[in-house]
């Protein structure tokens, strides 16, 4: 049997295939390296009972996640999963290669992440490159879910939000400055907490506020991660996460300003990742 994990920041999609191909999904929090320990992921994992005894007898184990982009750092990853898949063969990776492998159609592209942080890479089939870093939502993650919370949470305390907005958030959320600053400041996975404004920014979708904070996202991040790459304007660009197909209105527009072909949007890539190695690896 075999093991397939696609975690983002927010969740892991993992995929349990057993020896004649039967497939079985299972979904934890999201685990990510930089804001993780190897102690914290086996913790978690054992506390998610059903999942932890189906995959017990596993052979191999194939993770792609978010931070996993040094070998630092998927150690971190790797020691854990180690722990508790003693006698798997395990294996990290990037979640930008799980999203080139998932978007892949036999010709190079370049593909890219939009969900609770955002990402790219050029993928030709063999080998995968990037123009510019991922820095992370404090500094970058342009068009992500955290990126659009950080600018609504900022709006709100400065009291620039529409009055409709502001009087809608404080009736769900209270008045939440203190809040705002312990999660944010305080707590852990602050960019988790950032990206689950994303529900209540969906609910306003046809303000003008809110259309024009999306559209502005998905201008800063065609203009930085996808413009950046000599052949953006001659191979599709290809797309994963929640929030590339929440807001594909908007994405396809900053793509066509740009003068950027869209090809795929996939908002769960783990379906064509389980395909993928189906296709490339024996499982029994």
């Amino acid at each position: 049997m075999i093991l397939i994990a696609e975690s983002g920041s927010t969740k892991t999609d993992w995929v349990l295939v057993d020896d004649e191909n039967q497939i079985t999904m299972y979904k934890t929090m999201g685990f990510n390296p930089f804001f993780h320990s190897s102690e914290f992921i086996a913790g978690k994992i054992k506390e998610s009972e059903e999942f932890y005894k189906a995959s017990k007898n596993i052979e191999r184990l194939y993770f792609y996640g978010a931070g996993c982009s040094s070998n630092d750092m998927n150690q971190i990853v790797e020691i854990g999963l180690k722990s508790i898949y003693p006698n798997s063969v395990v294996t990290v990776d990037h979640d930008l290669l799980a999203c080139a492998l998932s978007t892949y159609e036999g010709e190079p592209s370049i593909s890219c992440i939009l969900g609770t942080g955002s990402n790219s890479c050029y993928y030709d089939g063999k080998s995968l490159r990037e123009e510019v870093p991922a820095i992370a939502y404090v500094l970058g993650d342009e068009g992500s879910g955290s990126f659009y919370g950080k600018k609504l949470l900022k709006d709100y305390l400065y009291n620039q939000l529409p009055i409709s907005i502001k009087v809608d958030f404080e009736n769900e959320f209270g008045n939440a400055k203190s809040d705002i600053f312990e999660n944010v400041y305080m707590k852990p996975h602050a960019n988790v907490y950032l990206a689950s404004f994303m529900k209540f920014l969906n609910r306003h979708y046809h303000h003008e506020y809110v259309i024009n904070m999306i559209q502005n996202g998905m201008n800063e991040f065609i203009k930085i991660h996808v413009c950046c790459f000599p052949e953006f304007k001659s191979v599709k660009t290809h797309f994963i996460g929640s929030i590339s197909k929440i807001f594909e209105r908007e994405l396809k527009i900053a793509a066509d300003h740009h003068g950027v072909q869209i090809g795929n949007i996939i908002q769960k890539p783990v379906d064509n990742l389980v395909n993928y190695h189906l296709k490339h690896v024996k499982i029994s």
